[in-house]
């Protein structure tokens, strides 16, 4: 469950990001993206447990705001896509390295304190750029088109997956593989549905693709926060904290 909404997550941040810039135009949009960002980390921080709404919408918006700045680095600034793909990829390198050297562990199940949550959330960050920029590249600058370009990632998001199942591949590096693939996996099929035929695309729009996309987000997260079924029981919690964990506990 967790895999199919943060894959609609990432294809609505798409469309609703370039709705929003069209729309508004992309100063006011952008503005609008950073606060809404910024409101619904304060409420996630603020939190004291996990809670599907907060913790969803917090990724909704990552998603729609890293869409923006990556967008931002490349129309704006002029940057191409392969030197921003490059340059997102240190980033989120320099992020990963880091995290493991203060905490021992990149485990999520072991994200039970102020310090993680703050890796944590600058890793998903720079994955959405990353996975933005690595989206455009193929399709854009390789000339893949947007539908070749996610199935080319529909087949490589199953190699974390495969790899960990039957060559023993860590569960936290295949975690991390898959999540960031599920950004221009998403994207790309929500490009593909929303752009022009001109462009490779079915045509149907940025805002109505975007509209379909949320209507299923929001009934899979409301059954998620009702239901409570992608919360562990506390034993199960404190096992997958001591199994992921590679250092003890440091405030």
């Amino acid at each position: 469950m967790f895999w199919v909404v943060k894959i609609l997550t990432t294809g609505m941040g798409e469309t609703a990001s370039d709705f929003l810039a069209r729309a508004l135009g992309p100063v006011v949009a952008g503005g609008l993206g950073a606060a809404g960002l910024v409101l619904l980390l304060w409420l996630q921080f603020r939190a004291a447990r996990y809670r599907a709404w907060t913790y969803w919408a917090a990724i909704v918006m990552v998603s729609v705001f890293g869409t923006m700045a990556a967008d931002v680095v490349h129309v704006v600034a002029g940057v191409p896509y392969t030197v921003s793909a490059a340059a997102f990829a240190l980033m989120l390198a320099a992020i990963l390295m880091s995290w493991y050297a203060s905490e021992g562990t990149l485990s999520i199940h072991t994200v039970r304190t102020r310090r993680r949550e703050y890796f944590y959330w600058a890793t998903v960050l720079a994955t959405f750029a990353l996975g933005t920029a690595v989206g455009d590249l193929s399709a854009s600058t390789l000339h893949l088109g947007y539908l070749p370009a996610g199935l080319l990632f529909a087949a490589l998001i199953l190699l974390p997956a495969l790899a960990h199942r039957y060559l023993g591949l860590n569960a936290v590096v295949a975690f991390w593989w898959a999540y960031i693939l599920t950004r221009p996996l998403g994207a790309s099929f929500a490009d593909w549905m929303g752009v022009g035929t001109g462009r490779g695309g079915l045509g149907w729009g940025t805002g109505p693709v975007s509209l379909a996309l949320a209507v299923p987000i929001a009934a899979l997260i409301t059954w998620l926060a009702v239901s409570r079924a992608d919360e562990p029981e506390p034993e199960q919690g404190l096992a997958a904290e001591r199994v992921g964990r590679g250092a003890p506990e440091r405030e």
